[in-house]
């Protein structure tokens, strides 16, 4: 934890040095308990601008193949990543997903699945909304606006952009079925649509905020 802070002090500070990094709407964030973070996402850098609007330590999923170097696996790990295999359906990362909200953390989940471009936010995956859903936990959407032009996908070095988040309102998971039983695929479903309506709004005010 000692490493987290420290890193994430350098890391806030480098986003306003840098990129004039402005968070809007930060006391929607929940002050306690576990959630799901649920950015929109344009860049690699997104989960590092994520992380920063709260001061608690957020988990993360992150890309397999960055574990094929053994120190950067291990840098990550200590910032809160674990490992997903993209492309299937890896029960690890679902399991250790449902393991951060048990012991009650925030845990990013971008609901894109992988970057994308342009203003559009759609097609959803499911896992953000299985995840909250199971554990009744809320799901706090961030729209960040400004990462795609600073690295985006295909880009190696990166350029001075200004960035803007702007934190929705929580969005409050389905009452699961008495007896702990499954979430109907009905109700996860659906809480992806609201998903998806709400991460484009918070995305959309973002790039306004950007633009003035």
């Amino acid at each position: 934890m000692i490493f987290y802070r420290v890193v994430r002090v350098v890391v806030a500070g480098l986003a306003r040095l840098l990129f004039r990094i402005q968070i809007v709407g930060a006391e929607r964030v929940p002050a306690t308990g576990p959630f799901v973070i649920a950015p929109s996402h344009r860049s690699l850098l997104d989960a590092f601008f994520a992380a920063l609007i709260t001061p608690r330590r957020v988990r993360f999923m992150a890309k397999e193949e960055i574990w094929k170097v053994k120190f950067l696996g291990r840098l990550v790990e200590k910032l809160g990543a674990f490992p997903v295999a993209r492309g299937a359906a890896d029960r690890a990362a679902l399991r250790n997903a449902m393991a951060c909200v048990e012991d009650g953390e925030p845990l990013v989940i971008f609901p894109e699945g992988t970057r994308r471009t342009g203003p559009a936010v759609t097609d959803l995956h499911d896992g953000a909304a299985y995840v909250a859903a199971r554990h009744g936990v809320p799901i706090v959407p961030v729209g960040i606006a400004g990462s795609e032009e600073i690295l985006a996908k295909g880009r190696k070095i990166p350029r001075l952009h200004r960035v803007v988040l702007v934190v929705g309102e929580a969005i409050e998971a389905p009452t699961r079925p008495e007896g702990g039983g499954a979430v109907p695929r009905s109700a996860v479903r659906a809480l992806t649509a609201t998903i998806e309506i709400a991460l484009q709004r918070s995305f959309d005010e973002a790039r306004s905020y950007r633009e003035h």
